[in-house]
């Protein structure tokens, strides 16, 4: 019977081209997510005269500027990779996140990619020869291009039903 474990290959990985467009929509996506939320809380506050928030807001420095932003990276990112196996970036660049078997990774795990992406420098961390970013080789992810992984994997599950019927043969 034939080995039948799928492991990446690195011709699959996303150009850096692709990391890097990636990040700068998914950064335009979480300030456009950040915009929306202080929108909505600053009428919500105004019509239930919530004084207090109306305050924090309009006197919002940037410690807390920084804080809200973190809190929202870390939210976005979990829940768009949690629930789509990307984040909306990716979704338009047709790359998506992946464990060393191809296989959607644990909520988890995108949970620890998320807060990876906290570690100072980190966004210039994937201009390495390997093109992975620390968030992805801490949590033993890889962004692949979507279509080609599809592609690979049929080919290797064909050739494993061909193998595993030839052995039985």
């Amino acid at each position: 019977m034939s080995n039948s474990t799928y492991i990446i290959d690195e011709e699959l990985f996303a150009s850096k081209g692709s990391r890097i467009l990636n990040y700068i929509l998914d950064i335009i996506f979480i300030m456009c997510l950040i915009f929306a939320l202080a929108f909505i809380l600053a009428i919500l506050a105004g019509l239930f005269q919530w004084n207090g928030i109306l305050l924090w807001l309009s006197d919002m420095g940037d410690l807390s500027g920084q804080v809200v932003f973190i809190g929202v990276t870390i939210f976005y990112y979990t829940i768009t990779e949690g629930f789509l196996g990307r984040s909306l970036a990716k979704l338009i660049t047709g790359t998506i996140v992946v464990n060393e078997n191809g296989e959607k990774p644990s909520f988890g795990t995108f949970l620890k990619r998320s807060l990876c992406r906290l570690i100072p420098f980190e966004a210039f961390s994937f201009l390495g020869d390997s093109g992975r970013g620390w968030h992805d080789t801490i949590s033993d992810t890889y962004v692949v291009n979507k279509k080609d992984l599809a592609e690979n994997l049929k080919t290797f599950h064909e050739f494993n039903l061909i193998g595993v019927q030839e052995a039985e043969a």
